[in-house]
């Protein structure tokens, strides 16, 4: 990872050129100084199957590392077949709703949670399938809007995500 001057500052250049950002990062995703230890970050763009990207999700959001668990979804969204994408979305949308309302941003927390919960059923519900993956979709959206009450009830008091992850396969 490179390092290059740009608009008063630097940027993280990969070995190929593209805009990465290498500064280490707490467990709930947020920059931190660089040199400071950090939690290893998930690596881009790893293929997985549907079973591994849940487990691998299911781990990080128990452990408390909702930022991660989106990295993993995102993987999912972005390399995974065209017809799911909307239901790896919509648990992405639902661990960064946890993120922020990890941090205290009961605003954000709230409305990502409901985004993700309402992306996941919708998809879920068109195609015809309420448990892909074994997900539990129902269940998921049910934790997700009651956490957004919580949260927006909190006063932007943050969550422990360990606590408050969600099951994804409703066990």
């Amino acid at each position: 990872m490179e390092h290059e001057a740009g608009r008063g500052g630097t940027r993280d250049r990969d070995s190929e050129g593209r805009a990465r950002n290498a500064r280490p990062r707490d467990g709930l995703g947020r920059p931190l100084p660089y040199g400071a230890p950090g939690v290893e970050r998930q690596p881009e763009g790893v293929p997985r199957s549907p079973r591994e990207t849940v487990e691998e999700a299911q781990s990080l959001l128990d452990a408390g590392k909702p930022f991660h668990a989106h990295e993993v979804f995102e993987d999912a969204w972005k390399s995974g077949p065209e017809a799911e994408k909307g239901l790896w979305r919509g648990l992405a949308q639902l661990a960064v709703g946890l993120t922020h309302a990890a941090r205290g941003n009961a605003t954000g927390g709230a409305r990502l949670l409901r985004r993700g919960a309402a992306a996941a059923e919708e998809w879920a519900a068109a195609a015809g399938l309420p448990r892909p993956h074994d997900v539990d979709v129902a269940s998921l959206a049910a934790w997700a809007r009651e956490l957004a009450s919580a949260v927006e009830a909190g006063g932007g008091r943050p969550v422990n995500a360990a606590a408050r992850a969600p099951r994804l396969r409703g066990r």
